[in-house]
């Protein structure tokens, strides 16, 4: 059995976020505060990887491999989930052997590393990627770069149901709406299907709009066959995946020192300034309630930092 007992399911408390810039427009925001669901297996990535690993179970695989790069949050959680709860991880690592925080928590927890260089992962869609790999390791369940997909979406739904039983503690009825950093769009895809368009989901991009999150959205939601959504993609990138410059870095200090919530500069952090964008733009009518989802990745900036 690759899932934990009980199908571990970790708790994400539902806070109010106070800060100036939302008091002046009367607008109300409560954060999701995924980064505090577990010390390793933090933020989304653990809700994208639950459905794959029910399906690795139904098929009676040793574990999972998957890919991503040496700062990758999603690699990090699965080696961390692969070691507390027994069960065999691979890793397939975009570029040539580099010593990072996160890739040196990967070889501690036990992960069996694989660099492809640049070109071999660009290759990661291309039709026949994985029939080497599953040669190599058959006993093995394959997972797309970020848990992705319609099962990494299923697994994020639950993220409504989660709101929904914490709504009461902020005197709150309902919500007007989420608001998520994109990296894959597989969280938003998850949220969409659970809304199936009852509230709308804004997803502000952390990569540029040639990665194609929009498509893979698309995918996730015909593939599920929702008919009803609610959704649109805000390019929060700021030039591009993991730029970022003085005036973000500036915004994550500040708000840190207000609200004492830990930020990263790739994810979470170019989300919140996207709001702040958007609520001082006059974009949201007052008395507007959002969901914020912090998605953790707090492990990824640590070598990313000191380069900054």
């Amino acid at each position: 059995m690759l899932l934990p007992p009980n199908h571990w399911l970790p708790q994400a408390p539902l806070q109010p976020l106070h800060l100036d810039w939302l008091t002046s427009a009367n607008i109300e925001v409560a954060i999701l505060r995924l980064d505090q669901i577990d010390p390793l297996i933090s933020g989304n990535k653990w809700f994208k990887l639950i459905e794959h690993l029910k399906a690795a179970d139904q098929i009676g695989a040793q574990g999972i491999i998957s890919l991503g790069g040496a700062h990758s949050n999603h690699l990090h959680a699965l080696a961390a989930a692969g070691n507390r709860f027994g069960f065999k991880t691979v890793g397939l690592l975009r570029g040539h052997p580099q010593e990072t925080p996160t890739v040196m928590d990967l070889q501690a927890f036990g992960m069996q590393l694989h660099w492809l260089g640049y070109g071999g992962y660009r290759a990661r869609h291309e039709p026949g990627f994985w029939q080497p790999w599953q040669a190599q390791y058959p006993d093995l369940h394959p997972v797309p770069e970020g848990g992705g997909g319609l099962p990494g979406a299923q697994g994020c739904m639950q993220l409504k149901a989660m709101v929904l039983d914490q709504l009461g503690n902020l005197g709150w009825s309902d919500y007007d709406g989420w608001w998520l950093a994109c990296g894959t769009g597989t969280t938003l895809a998850g949220l969409v299907l659970a809304e199936a368009g009852e509230h709308p989901v804004y997803g502000a991009l952390a990569v540029p709009d040639d990665h194609g999150v929009a498509q893979q959205v698309e995918s996730i939601v015909r593939e599920a066959g929702v008919k009803e959504t609610a959704y649109e993609l805000l390019d929060a990138s700021r030039g591009g995946f993991a730029k970022v410059d003085p005036q973000l870095l500036d915004f994550i200090d500040q708000t840190e020192q207000v609200t004492g919530i830990p930020l990263e500069p790739l994810y979470t952090g170019k989300a919140l300034l996207m709001l702040k964008q958007h609520v001082e733009a006059g974009k949201f009518e007052k008395g507007t309630r959002l969901i914020f989802i912090h998605s953790g990745g707090l492990q990824g900036c640590r070598g990313f930092t000191s380069t900054l």
